[in-house]
């Protein structure tokens, strides 16, 4: 099931509003390009990558896709980067042109912001992918295009350190880490922006001046305040990120070596699955209750177990099981009593037989590459839809019996669907909800209802169900995960644009409230003072105030 555990990824997408459109003039020059024979795209043959991609160019239909295949975009060009200079050059030449413009960097955006047919100018970081260590901020450098996968490498490789980040290697750091950034380390070490000292951003002026400005988090910094709408107010917002530097807060002296959290030298990792022709629904509540449990008891951020997370995966029945996997320091000198405490404290009271599928101990890198976690990094020629939300308590019982009927429904027979619970807290919940943008400092599990295909001509039918099943499961507060004493909003790095719709969100509570709780009329400041003009927006970015 490849394609089933696709982690935190919500491009940069940014867009120029407000502004009249103009029709695109054949052999437009950027700086440093020569224009090009009208209708051929130019490109500047001496800087790898750097180029302007028009429709007709072989590399046009890949360049306006990203991983999900349900969003095409129709851009009048996409303007291929390698530096933070050719970011302020693309987006001052679509605001002086009135263009919307959007930002990719790994291409996992769950939305069509990036794809929306208003957009005119796609900037792709891909190739702006850098990775160093800057002495003079003692911080490592890492651009909006590197991926996960990189970062990981190059991190680890140099300096035997690493970002607690998500599990998918293709995901691009632009988009995750201003969303909050989370992975399988996050128990451990917290979430990405928790250790983000910097960050460059492309802003426009209120006069249409596109410029370069770092933000940091130091207490006298004049543009603090832009740092801390990029520690988890999602993309698309403010600017166009092009760097972030990263640095622990609790970090001294100048050896790179001690400057990020240093990763487990191995970890034991764990599969196991429940067949679904044993359980019934007494069996499964117990699942979700015991796992759900175990999490409210063990993600205090000084807990031992803060070492050890899992992800229960409550597949579709046609999917014939319902799975966990599980990670934990190998270094704790009782992690396999831990582990098997774990999977006690998870199989109380069920008689069905859960099978332990793989168990083995690996190096932390490979461990990263685990198909465990990152699903053997899920292609990107599917189509999917997904949706998400926070847990600070157990479901209700009647929510899990919601969960039991949808995820039983032969009328819809997709394998490749699921609810997926993944342990969270720890210290991530170290962190107060005003500290950085992510308020959601008080859970103890994520979830993330999800399902993919292939074919365009079942878009309506899965789309249509997904939405019907949260729905469902949600139903006592208007069919979202409302900031409650049981769940806690959702995640902005899984966006859904069903959550601003009163046909599925009949709450009361805006989308706004769900993805930021309190922090949102700050985010709305911020805007005001650094996006005026409203150049960078989409579906769901922060309004002006």
């Amino acid at each position: 099931m490849a394609s089933l555990n696709r982690r935190g990824f919500l491009s940069a997408a940014a867009a120029t509003g407000g502004l009249a459109a103009t029709q695109l003039v054949p052999g437009t020059a950027f700086a440093g390009e020569t224009a090009a024979p009208a209708g051929r795209p130019a490109t500047d043959p001496g800087t790898l990558g750097a180029a302007t991609v028009y429709p007709g160019d072989p590399r046009y239909g890949d360049l306006v896709r990203g991983g999900n295949l349900r969003f095409v975009g129709k851009p009048e060009y996409v303007r291929v980067v390698t530096s933070a200079d050719q970011v302020v050059d693309a987006v001052q030449q679509a605001v002086r042109t009135g263009r919307k413009v959007a930002v990719r960097s790994g291409g996992h955006c769950y939305e069509n912001f990036v794809a929306d047919p208003a957009v005119g100018v796609v900037i792709d970081l891909s190739e702006l992918n850098g990775i160093h260590f800057d002495p003079g901020r003692r911080a490592f450098a890492v651009e909006a295009g590197a991926t996960l996968g990189d970062t990981y490498r190059r991190l680890f490789k140099g300096w035997g350190v690493t970002i607690p980040a998500g599990n998918c290697p293709t995901v691009g750091a632009g988009g995750h880490i201003i969303g909050g950034g989370y992975g399988t380390l996050s128990r451990q070490f917290g979430l990405v922006v928790d250790h983000l000292y910097a960050v460059e951003v492309v802003v426009v002026d209120p006069d249409g001046r596109a410029r370069l400005v770092v933000a940091t988090r130091e207490p006298g910094d004049p543009n603090r305040e832009l740092w801390w709408a990029h520690a988890g107010g999602g993309g698309g917002n403010f600017g166009v990120v092009t760097k972030y530097w990263l640095r622990s807060p609790d970090a001294t002296g100048a050896d790179p070596a001690q400057l990020l959290p240093k990763p487990p030298s191995s970890l034991i990792v764990s599969a196991a699955q429940w067949s679904w022709g044993d359980l019934d629904e007494p069996a499964f509540t117990r699942i979700v209750k015991n796992f759900s449990q175990w999490y409210e008891r063990n993600s205090a951020p000084d807990s031992v177990y803060t070492h050890l997370t899992s992800q229960l995966k409550l597949l579709h029945r046609s999917a014939g099981s319902v799975g966990i996997t599980t990670q934990i320091d190998n270094t704790l000198p009782n992690a396999e009593k831990l582990l098997n405490d774990y999977y006690s404290a998870l199989t109380e009271g069920i008689e069905a037989k859960l099978t332990i599928t793989e168990q083995r101990v690996l190096p932390w890198w490979h461990a990263s590459l685990w198909n465990g976690f990152n699903g053997g990094d899920s292609p990107l020629t599917q189509r999917y839809k997904a949706k998400s939300g926070y847990l600070r308590k157990c479901y209700s019982d009647e929510r899990i019996h919601r969960l039991y009927q949808g995820l039983n429904d032969m009328t819809y027979k997709n394998p490749a669907t699921l609810a997926m619970l993944v342990g969270y807290g720890g210290r991530i919940n170290a962190v107060g909800a005003t500290e950085t943008a992510v308020s959601t400092r008080s859970s103890v599990l994520k979830f993330q209802y999800a399902t993919f295909w292939l074919n365009e001509a079942d878009d309506a039918a899965n789309i249509d169900w997904l939405r019907r099943f949260y729905r469902d499961v949600h139903s006592d507060t208007g069919g979202v995960p409302v900031v409650d004493e049981q769940t806690d909003g959702a995640f902005i790095n899984y966006v859904d644009v069903d959550l601003a719709d009163p046909k599925w969100n009949t709450s009361g509570v805006p989308w706004s409230t769900l993805y930021y709780g309190d922090n949102y009329p700050r985010l709305q400041r911020v805007k005001q003072r650094w996006d005026s003009r409203n150049v960078f927006n989409h579906a769901m970015s922060v309004r002006l105030p």
